[in-house]
Order: C-alpha cells, then sequence, then structure tokens
C-alpha cells in the first residue's frame, strides 16, 4: 500500500468522495453530516492523503484537520467498498497518528456515526486509543454522533 498526500483533483477521490457523503447522507439525518465535500477538504487547514494499491487501485483516504496548535481532527477517513476488511483503515488510521505527532499536534478528536453501519469505524478508533469524549471546536450534542479524542504520546 502506498499512501500520498493528495491534491483531491483526481476522478477516482472525487468518486469516492462522492460515495462517502452519499453513505452519510443514507445514514443520518441532513443536519447530522459532518462529512466535508471536496471544496471544503481543499481548505488550507486541512491536509488530506489516498491509499493506493499495487495496481494503481484507489483504496481508501483520511484527512487531518487543524483546529489549533495542539488539537486536530480526524475527518474524511473512507475505505473504498470493495476494499473494506482489508487493512485500509487501519494503515491510513496508523499514517494519520504519525503524521500529527510530526506536526506537534497533542490531541486528536473525531466524530462519527451512532448508527449500527458506524460501528466498524468505532471498534477502529477505539483499537488505536480512541475514547468518547463530549463536542469540540464546533460541534454540539447530537444523538447521531459520537465525538470521541485521543492524546498522543510522543
Amino acid at each position: 500500500m502506498l499512501i500520498r498526500l493528495d491534491d483531491l483533483n483526481g476522478p477516482e477521490i472525487r468518486a469516492l468522495l462522492e460515495e462517502h457523503l452519499a453513505d452519510m447522507h443514507r445514514q443520518s439525518p441532513p443536519e447530522s453530516v459532518h462529512a466535508l465535500d471536496l471544496e471544503r477538504l481543499k481548505r488550507p487547514d486541512i491536509r488530506f492523503w489516498t491509499l493506493w494499491n499495487d495496481h494503481s487501485e484507489l483504496m481508501g483516504c483520511g484527512a487531518l484537520k487543524r483546529l489549533d496548535a495542539r488539537h486536530a481532527e480526524v475527518k474524511s477517513m473512507r475505505s473504498a467498498q470493495r476494499f473494506r476488511g482489508q487493512g485500509v483503515g487501519r494503515a491510513m488510521m496508523l499514517h494519520i497518528l504519525q503524521e500529527a505527532r510530526a506536526a506537534g499536534f497533542e490531541r486528536l478528536s473525531l466524530e462519527t456515526g451512532s448508527q449500527p453501519g458506524f460501528v466498524p469505524a468505532r471498534t477502529l478508533y477505539e483499537r488505536h486509543g480512541f475514547v468518547e469524549c463530549g463536542p469540540f471546536g464546533s460541534y454540539v450534542e447530537d444523538p447521531h454522533s459520537v465525538f470521541m479524542t485521543l492524546t498522543l504520546q510522543r
């Protein structure tokens, strides 16, 4: 697997992000969908990576959004449907954790869904040490959201 910083201009990533947003809207009411679209992922406070296999197929993606000098948010974690269960999420999470530490962040947080379809995502985050917390940043309490955080060790 190859992970690279992505400029979000390729057709493969556009398709994966459209799949991601459509899935979020299928599982959550509109006011509880916090996934970012392509243009909002291009903001300067976000670093976005894609994960590719040896056959140049896009397997997944993930992003890190700077909240302040010490706190960042994991965004847009997604494994392409056909590559689920093959370690894509784990590889991307390990990469994001490494990048966050290298950037000097002391805390990572994330928002994910509370519905049954999000159990695999929550399990992945828990395996990497994330624990549930209250809303952070501009989030508010939402029965369709689970907020998680991790204190990074240097």
